[in-house]
């Protein structure tokens, strides 16, 4: 027998368990390759699928069998079956072998829309309880087909599955930029193949209207069409105009079609028709409508606006019902969405027929107007057989009886609808807004703002904590919105679109459980085939990056299988023999770090770039006065990260509060002489970004008694203005940031009447 003393056993021990953690970790390898051997590949990914040995051979003399009254639109599957093999399948009135059978069962236990599906090789069973289930066991199968060679065959699989959410939606502004009737149809088909089921169509808002309604026909004459359209992003002043006229609508029988076309892929089309705010296209032909009277044209930018439909005047519910009673024909869905988004009250507090609304009706204040308008319109729709959905400002002034809430400025607003027990489709900006940027990458294209990359909407989770078991059933679901501002063309919005939107459908379809991101990215990869026609992008290969071990260091990291990092801190654009990224980069001093993805030692994907800022302040302890607002509420900890915010103000780097003020203290830790102290600020009036109207700096030993060593009260600078203020050597250990937010937009500014955004960043004391 050998004895180990204690102090043997000390040293032997972590060889003993590095030792049982490597077997442990080959053990795990080895299952989860087995396991990712025998899984399909499908996306969304299915709730069970066992692999069984053996093939179906498919042939041009394979049938489909429809039984039991099942039908489903098999177009799809024929139409890629022929690209990929070259023949098509035709139907059989009975069942064979070496064929296709699409069986409905009602008595089965089967969820709607649900699915099982077999393959073996003697044939393919898909089985459902309703149509919906057939059609997306067939958008299964059709991405495990596989082509070998002169062979056409799928691998056997047992799976069953069935979606997490009843409502899969996809949003689509077409009243910015219109998209012609084959594009629509052609992201229909893809929307269809990963089983979104929603079609939510914004076709009305200021900048034009987009339906036709023919009992007012200048609402195509004059509502479709605006003069000129904003160059470049709304944040830039001066704004530049194109001068050329832009615009058009979709005919009802072109309506009609889009509609028939995503009903045969089992999509329901929702129609929005905005109300009461973002109604300037609408004035600019019937501008009786309005509280002044106008004169309105439809907007050339993008933005909100005061002049909406005027509360008070009989006239604009008789319009809107005559338009309702022209829509809901043409749109079998059970919902209307109504809008009811950014209805600024000024013209309503300032009209005669809206305040002798508010006393008549006995109601509070403008906000109650608001609830008035939209439940009025909703006892209209209802009587017609209709539900309204409307975006969650409708919460305002109180909630319509039989309202869905689309929550889309945030969480709050599903967490309340829920919890008033009101059905809630979850649309955070933050999370599923596709017209946010998905790369920080300087190179691409224009976007609204925000960064909303491909991992990040995949791991959303659209059931709140906050809500019991109970207020948790009325999520009906997820929906990510498509907002075309900057979208002029139907290539960038497939750019935008793809392939975020199939994160979505994941998220919507399967279990939150079975969600794997590198699982989903290698699936991804397999799927792009699908995406043959489409512009979309490959950001998500691309690199990251982030600071860490307090600042002092930089981590770049990438999601691209197989692919190295070589990067650069000189300046230079890195090569295959440039520094091999490892681990994180130390970082010395303020300065650019440059990275580049390489596959087999050549350049794959966009150059990376980052300022990195290096200050007495980095990576230092920041405490501040009260949190940021909305997407702008970050951790305090970025004011001292060493990575600016960017111009685009979509890297999450930004600390944003709402019409309230900034208060912050950095501990450095110990008394230190410094001679320079700043902050980063942002300035965009144009996106109601505005400078403070005071920004202070104070200095303390001791955490108490704080002596004021500099201010400034005039902010010239559009864009990022980076304040420095030079100062006599002095010591402090506590630095004390104060920033006065202008409060209310004063008028002359876009946004007046409405509450400033005040954003800073990093802090810089030398």
């Amino acid at each position: 027998m050998i004895k180990f003393s204690q102090n043997n056993f000390i040293s032997i021990r972590p060889m003993i368990f590095a030792f049982i953690l490597t077997v442990s970790l080959l053990f795990c390898s080895k299952l989860l390759q087995a396991q990712g051997d025998h899984r399909s590949g499908i996306i969304p990914r299915p709730v069970e699928e066992i692999r069984k040995e053996g093939s179906f051979i498919m042939k041009p003399d394979t049938k489909l069998f429809f039984a039991n009254g099942g039908k489903v639109k098999a177009s799809f599957f024929n139409q890629y079956l022929k690209d990929l093999s070259g023949f098509s399948l035709k139907t059989s009135s009975k069942a064979e072998s070496n064929a296709m059978s699409f069986l409905i069962d009602t008595a089965s236990n089967i969820q709607p829309e649900g699915y099982v599906l077999d393959v073996s090789s003697k044939g393919i069973v898909i089985k459902a309880i309703d149509e919906r289930g057939l059609f997306y066991g067939l958008q299964s199968l059709i991405q495990l087909i596989k082509k070998n060679g002169n062979t056409t065959s799928v691998q056997a699989y047992h799976i069953e599955d069935a979606p997490r959410f009843a409502y899969r939606g996809m949003h689509l502004d077409v009243a910015r930029h219109m998209f012609s009737v084959t594009a629509i149809k052609k992201w229909l088909d893809l929307l269809a193949f990963y089983k979104i089921n929603t079609f939510h169509w914004h076709l009305t808002d200021d900048q034009g209207w987009r339906i036709e309604i023919k009992k007012y026909p200048l609402l195509q004459s004059i509502s479709a069409f605006r003069k000129e359209t904003l160059i470049g992003h709304k944040r830039t002043d001066p704004h530049l105009f194109d001068g050329k006229r832009y615009g058009g609508y979709y005919t009802q029988e072109e309506v009609k079609d889009i509609v028939a076309y995503a009903a045969a892929r089992q999509i329901t089309t929702i129609p929005e028709i905005e109300m009461p705010g973002h109604a300037q296209a609408v004035l600019a032909a019937y501008p009786n409508l309005g509280c002044t009277g106008g004169p309105y044209q439809t907007a050339t930018y993008w933005g909100v606006f005061e002049d909406v439909f005027c509360a008070g005047n009989e006239e604009t519910f008789s319009f809107l019902e005559d338009v309702l009673d022209e829509v809901i024909p043409l749109f079998p869905s059970k919902y209307v969405h109504i809008g009811g988004d950014e209805c600024p009250k000024t013209r309503w507090h300032n009209c005669p027929k809206c305040q002798k609304r508010i006393k008549d009706e006995k109601l509070k204040d403008e906000h109650e107007l608001q609830s008035y308008f939209i439940e009025r319109m909703e006892k209209y729709l209802h009587a017609k057989g209709k539900r309204i959905i409307g975006w969650d400002e409708i919460l305002e002034g109180g909630l319509a009886p039989d309202a869905t809430v689309m929550s889309w400025r945030g969480l709050e607003g599903g967490i309340a609808a829920a919890k008033l027990k009101h059905n809630v489709i979850m649309t955070p900006e933050k999370f599923v807004y596709l017209d946010y940027y998905q790369s920080l990458n300087t190179t691409e294209p224009i976007a609204a703002g925000g960064y909303l990359p491909l991992r990040k909407i995949y791991e959303y989770e659209p059931m709140p904590d906050e809500l019991s078991k109970s207020e948790q059933s009325y999520i009906q679901g997820v929906q990510a919105n498509v907002w075309s501002e900057y979208l002029n063309e139907a290539a960038k919005a497939e750019y935008m679109i793809f392939p975020r939107i199939i994160a979505l459908a994941e998220t919507a379809w399967s279990r939150p459980e079975y969600k794997n991101y590198p699982d989903f990215l290698s699936r991804l990869n397999e799927n792009l085939r699908f995406l043959k026609g489409i512009h979309y992008s490959t950001s998500f290969n691309e690199i990251t990056g982030e600071s860490v071990q307090h600042a002092s260091a930089f981590k770049l990291s990438t999601d691209l299988a197989n692919a190295e990092i070589h990067y650069t801190t000189n300046g230079t654009d890195p090569t295959a023999s440039s520094l091999k990224y490892i681990s994180p980069v130390n970082i010395k001093k303020s300065g650019i770090i440059k990275a580049r993805l390489f596959k087999n030692r050549k350049a794959a994907g966009k150059l990376y770039e980052q300022t990195l800022v290096k200050s007495l302040a980095t990576g230092k302890k920041v405490i501040l006065a009260q949190p940021g607002q909305g997407n702008y509420n970050m951790e305090p900890q970025i004011l001292t990260n060493g990575i600016p915010g960017s111009p685009l103000y979509n890297n999450g780097e930004w600390l944003g509060f709402s019409g309230t003020d900034f208060e912050a203290v950095v501990d450095l830790g110990t008394v230190q002489a410094i001679n320079e102290i700043g902050l980063n600020i942002l300035h965009y009036q144009w996106q109601k970004m505005h400078p403070p109207q005071v920004l202070t700096f104070e200095i303390s030993s001791d955490h108490i008694h704080f002596q004021e060593v500099s201010r400034q009260t005039v902010f010239g600078k559009e864009g990022i203005d980076q304040v420095l203020h030079k100062l006599n050597p002095i010591k402090a250990r506590y630095i004390k940031i104060k920033a006065t937010n202008v409060g209310i937009i004063p008028n002359g500014f876009y946004g007046a009447g409405t509450k400033a955004w005040l954003l800073v960043d990093e802090i810089i004391i030398n």
